[in-house]
């Protein structure tokens, strides 16, 4: 078994940053809390930690829906992301297959699962499972059950199609959200030859990207934790300034944000409590900050005169987003002033004009229009800003060649950065955007304003 060298790494950074944290500031998030103003119209938040088995029942029965639609027998689900939207199970991406099976009608679904994940799916809702032991897994080996054999690994793929077809799903149009391979078409030709296939991943990422209102609110619950990870995170820059690297205040600031987080959701170590939890934060100063994908490692000394960026993500059940503030610290210039200005102004700018009915791609042109205007052409290295899902990037695209139509319910990232390279600075801020009927409505109270964002060390 192994876990993600990121996530040990992290976790002990975080540890070793642990003398950072200013105790007398950790619980209030210092005075920078103070000028957190929450929005009339922000939604409402959370009281729950993760979205719950009525819900997913819930969107199940949208997606039955959506199959009855399209006259199909069910769906074969193996993107994780939509394993986890449909059915609520949280789980680790390796290798090894998952499917989940969702007749069109009924309630006939069905795990095809790695062994190693049978108390997972055993004490969650979906009680009917088949497991086959692990990749690569040995004909009718399962040293689980006492039985141990080498022998020759089994395609999966042709597995999963066989248990179908022993379940009664053995003809007719079955929906797949995977891309049609010619290796798919051979095993299930082979394995269940009546059954023909569509593609679906269309459909179901369509239900990912207009949220309901619950996942709206659990939006806006991380939210809630991650201004006060920013408060805290901009009070430690005022107190400590030029004794820190952005290095230091990321991982105290990961800490601060988990110690946070945690003393609210309700859990007890086992699965299915303190799902989709993650405090990710990152702080970048100086030249770093003037590339909008840095690939260099973040431990640089904090300077006066440096731009400093705090951004990272938050989510709570598989819900949340991106928190980007862009600093600037004295002494500064009126190139930098202008700079960030103009940067500020297009991230208002995409917030006012995504509302419900407007095309993405107008959006976009709005946002570039006005940055041209500016004279900040030479500046601009990406598009304003992607749609924002569980899995991070997820489409429509806030982007010139993207000409879908904004819905209420969608959520967006608020990102046109700016990046001077050549002087060595860059800004970038970045929100949450939720799409209603007149305007897009930003979910943090971080503010975007001089007052926050210009400091004094």
């Amino acid at each position: 078994m192994s876990f993600p060298r990121r996530s040990l790494l992290r976790g002990a950074a975080a540890s070793a940053a642990a003398w950072l944290l200013p105790e007398k500031k950790a619980a209030a998030a210092g005075g920078s809390a103070s000028l957190l103003k929450g929005r009339p119209d922000h939604p409402k938040l959370a009281a729950f930690d993760r979205l719950d088995e009525a819900w997913y029942r819930r969107a199940v029965a949208r997606l039955q829906e959506k199959l009855q639609e399209q006259g199909l027998e069910g769906a074969v689900l193996g993107d994780r992301w939509n394993l986890v939207y449909f059915s609520g199970l949280f789980h680790s991406t390796t290798e090894r297959p998952f499917w989940l099976w969702v007749p069109a009608k009924g309630d006939g679904l069905c795990w095809f699962h790695p062994g190693l994940d049978r108390d997972l799916v055993t004490s969650w809702w979906i009680k009917e499972a088949e497991s086959y032991f692990d990749f690569k897994h040995a004909r009718d080996a399962f040293p689980d059950r006492g039985v141990v054999r080498e022998g020759n690994a089994v395609d999966l793929t042709r597995w999963l199609w066989e248990g179908l077809r022993k379940r009664g799903v053995a003809g007719g149009t079955v929906g797949v959200d995977s891309s049609l391979t010619d290796d798919l078409r051979a095993a299930v030709a082979d394995a269940n030859p009546k059954v023909t296939l569509k593609r679906i991943a269309d459909s179901c990422e369509r239900f990912r990207i207009v949220k309901t209102p619950e996942e709206i609110a659990l939006i806006q619950r991380a939210y809630s934790y991650f201004d006060k990870i920013h408060a805290f995170a901009r009070d430690l820059i005022l107190e400590k300034g030029t004794t820190l690297t952005d290095f230091d205040v990321s991982h105290a600031a990961v800490k601060y944000g988990t110690d946070l987080i945690l003393k609210d959701v309700k859990r007890d170590g086992r699965p299915h409590s303190a799902v989709g939890i993650s405090v990710g934060i990152g702080c970048r100063t100086g030249a770093a900050t003037a590339y909008p994908h840095p690939n260099q490692f973040f431990h640089q000394r904090i300077q006066k005169g440096d731009a400093l960026q705090v951004a990272g993500v938050v989510r709570i059940g598989g819900y949340g987003g991106e928190l980007y503030r862009a600093y600037q610290l004295a002494p500064w210039n009126d190139h930098r002033e202008k700079v960030w200005d103009a940067h500020t102004e297009s991230t208002r700018l995409q917030q006012q004009h995504s509302a419900a009915g407007t095309s993405c791609s107008h959006v976009a042109k709005v946002v570039h229009d006005y940055q041209v205007k500016m004279g900040m052409q030479k500046y601009i290295y990406h598009r304003p800003a992607h749609g924002e899902g569980m899995e991070g990037h997820q489409p429509p695209y806030i982007a010139l060649g993207d000409f879908t139509t904004l819905e209420e319910g969608m959520t967006f990232s608020n990102e046109p950065g700016l990046y001077d390279a050549e002087n060595g600075f860059g800004y970038n801020h970045s929100d949450n955007v939720l799409v209603t009927a007149k305007t897009g409505i930003p979910q943090s109270s971080v503010p975007l304003s001089k007052e926050w964002c210009f400091l004094k060390l």
